[in-house]
């Protein structure tokens, strides 16, 4: 199970006002005590996270999250914000509300709507052991909040099975995330080389995921897939009987292996191949023109998903802001944006560029992209925006 990432497994959130039963449901959903279960309204602060198999719904994260009428500190602001934030980047929403309070279930219901959440809504009528008749009381709530109720009990395991069979089926509504990240652009037979640099980003005994991602597809496509460092480029090539069918490297050394490689070889990256499968490539595309609009003093944001500590050629904090510097001005404005951190005003900037998103779900993504798109900001991906700042982009095969 902890084989899954997380970036490929449904987030299903907690939603609901301090002491409804969410920390107590998650617990229950998982089989052990992974939040912290107290009458005090505020204990949940920061969104507590727990990998978990959820029957036909397969691989799931939990997330419990603060309640959303949390005012029990000065936190309590900053505490409801995040769970807000997790409510949007959510593929299921269970919305946890205690038996009787059909005003509380038409206000969660109504303002997480409002917020602009796009998961499906499961709505939980926890403490169904407290309940005088838990299905007529599950169905005054869905009655007053327009979804339906499952009463489920987490002191007694009551209705656990009927909330998993929910699950399963609002998974199964959901928009199918892309099977493919190569999509068409290979089939059985192919020859493929993988130009993978292994320097001091490259994660100490592991493939970054993209690149075990499309080492997987390969082999189940029945390619022949070959591998090889930039620095040993030249040699992989020699030692092929032809060219390849396709060659896919790290965004990085786009311009070097472009230069290598004949004009009629198809080309493209790791970061542009998770363009399409994480977010919206067609975007990405028109919003990369932006570049050719941008001035000094013009200010641009760089969202990476890891949050990782940047060593010294970084590509989203050093390498990218020296290629749009030379490219536009050594006084343009950058902005950097690490992990689950996005600026809630985007309104003050001339164009976002987003890293492949390897380490985020593409509801999460594209979460993301919608929110910059609504602020008439340009928005584009690392890969093509190196593809257009060396000059290599009309050669750029697009999955």
């Amino acid at each position: 199970m902890n084989s899954v990432p997380s970036s490929q497994r449904l987030a299903v959130v907690m939603a609901g006002a301090c002491n409804s039963g969410k920390s107590s449901l998650l617990n229950m959903l998982c089989g052990q005590d992974a939040a912290l279960v107290s009458d005090r309204p505020g204990t949940t602060s920061d969104p507590v996270r727990k990998a978990v198999e959820l029957g036909a719904a397969g691989a799931c994260v939990l997330v419990d999250t603060a309640g959303l009428d949390d005012r029990s500190s000065v936190l309590g602001p900053g505490r409801m914000a995040l769970s807000r934030a997790e409510l949007l980047r959510a593929d299921i929403v269970l919305l946890v509300v205690a038996p009787g309070d059909t005003s509380g279930a038409r206000l969660l219901a109504a303002g997480v709507r409002k917020a602009g959440v796009t998961g499906a809504l499961v709505g939980v009528m926890s403490k169904a052991d407290l309940a005088v008749s838990p299905e007529n009381e599950a169905a005054q709530l869905a009655e007053a909040a327009g979804i339906d109720f499952t009463p489920v009990s987490s002191l007694t395991g009551f209705g656990r099975d009927a909330l998993l069979g929910r699950i399963a089926v609002a998974a199964a509504s959901l928009d199918a995330e892309p099977e493919s990240l190569l999509g068409t652009l290979v089939s059985g037979g192919d020859t493929v080389l993988l130009v993978m640099p292994q320097d001091a980003q490259a994660p100490k005994g592991r493939l970054i995921l993209p690149q075990s991602l499309a080492l997987r597809e390969l082999l189940g496509k029945g390619c022949n897939a070959f591998c090889c460092v930039p620095e040993r480029l030249g040699e992989a090539l020699q030692s092929l009987r032809r060219m390849p069918d396709l060659v896919i490297t790290d965004s990085q050394v786009f311009a070097s292996v472009a230069a290598s490689l004949p004009a009629d070889c198809r080309l493209t990256s790791f970061s542009v191949l998770m363009a399409a499968y994480k977010g919206d490539l067609d975007l990405f595309v028109k919003g990369v023109e932006a570049v050719g609009r941008l001035k000094a003093g013009s200010r641009v944001l760089i969202a990476e998903a890891c949050s990782h500590i940047p060593t010294n050629e970084d590509i989203g904090r050093v390498k990218l802001p020296r290629l749009l510097r030379k490219a536009v001005s050594p006084e343009l404005i950058i902005d950097i944006a690490g992990g689950r951190d996005f600026p809630e005003d985007l309104l003050g900037y001339d164009l976002v560029v987003h890293c492949g998103g390897c380490m985020f779900t593409r509801r999460h993504v594209m979460e993301r992209v919608r929110r910059v798109a609504a602020a008439g900001v340009a928005v584009t991906n690392y890969g093509i925006l190196i593809a257009r700042l060396t000059g290599i982009l009309p050669r750029i095969l697009l999955p």
